[in-house]
């Protein structure tokens, strides 16, 4: 698993440990946020005899090479990534080193050891400019809006040809506003809990009238084991002739992993000063460059196939971070 220490990453492999699975993680362990944050993660993970870790960056082919080669997995879940649209607008190259290099050089680990299912992050910022709602698989995504939703559509456009020349099972999720306990402290969620225990104002953009899909991890962590051991296999039915974007005539597959219940911003905000016992200064501000108004997951095919839908509400959802927020930081 790559970006094991990272905040799905993390979470995933810490359920695979407890149901008895030998999990092998990596990561760069890079500075994009707080590094002590994922020490601790890892921390955690290294304490099971079931979790090996190796340190290594996906863009570096040789390092991914060798790893594959020592390991031979069967399985392989990659969740290493440069994550967040604003921070590609300043670091362009980052995305393209991490995000579509490494994804190739994980895609080549794949084709040479055999592997029998890789699972990859992508994102629902692949749906970019389109407002039909909710997002589906179904529809065509053409119009990213960020070089980070670019990358991520790459890698499902990589991923597919992969699948096609190799025979590859792939599997492209895309996560909807992911949050919870161990969470990103660059997410809207991490930013605004710090900011109000700390007595600092909260930058609101688009005036709080966004609408985000918020997922909690646990549902995310449920679909991943559902999906991990379920392989897709082409469809004979498939037609070029009227192309599903979310499948193939090749061992290929889209999902959308999100809660299918979009919640405005400033609904987030109060459910989360409930939870704090205490009230946010907020700085309204516009619309930033790289956002969506709303996003909003169809989930049909993920209940379909595994008879699964995510349904945490973000009451029971941001109270739980909230405990864990304290009790880490002991604020």
């Amino acid at each position: 698993m790559t970006g094991a220490a990272g905040f799905i990453g993390y979470h995933l492999s810490q359920r695979l440990i407890d149901d008895g699975y030998q999990v092998v993680g990596a990561d760069n362990m890079n500075n994009y946020y707080d590094v002590t944050l994922k020490e601790a993660r890892l921390t955690g993970l290294l304490s099971s005899s079931r979790f090996r870790f190796h340190k290594l960056d996906i863009a570096n082919a040789d390092d991914v090479h060798a790893m594959f080669r020592d390991v031979q997995p069967d399985f392989v879940v990659n969740l290493a990534a440069q994550a967040g649209v604003r921070y590609s607008l300043h670091n362009p190259h980052a995305y393209i080193d991490s995000n579509v290099a490494g994804f190739l050089n994980v895609l080549e680990g794949c084709r040479h050891s055999g592997a029998k299912h890789l699972v990859y992050a992508s994102s629902s910022s692949v749906y970019g400019a389109n407002t039909k709602m909710p997002f589906s698989v179904h529809d065509n995504v053409d119009h990213p809006l960020s070089l980070y939703a670019a990358t991520k559509k790459a890698n499902e456009l990589m991923a597919h040809s992969y699948s096609h020349l190799y025979g590859i099972p792939t599997t492209g999720l895309r996560f909807f506003t992911v949050y919870g306990p161990w969470g990103r402290p660059d997410m809207a969620l991490f930013l605004f809990t710090r900011a109000i225990i700390e007595d600092q104002p909260i930058e609101v953009f688009n005036h709080g009238h966004m609408r985000r899909d918020f997922t909690y991890i646990d549902d995310v962590i449920k679909a991943l084991v559902h999906l991990v051991h379920r392989p897709p296999a082409g469809k004979p039915d498939w037609s070029g002739a009227d192309p599903d974007p979310a499948s193939s005539l090749s061992p290929y597959r889209l999902y959308n992993i999100g809660n299918n219940n979009p919640v405005e911003l400033l609904r987030l905000i109060e459910v989360l000063e409930d939870c704090l016992g205490k009230k946010a200064m907020k700085e309204f501000l516009p619309m930033q460059s790289g956002d969506v108004p709303e996003t909003y997951a169809d989930v049909d095919d993920l209940v379909l196939d595994v008879d699964f839908r995510p349904d945490t509400p973000i009451e029971i959802g941001v109270a739980r971070f909230v405990e864990w927020y304290r009790s880490f930081y002991g604020s």
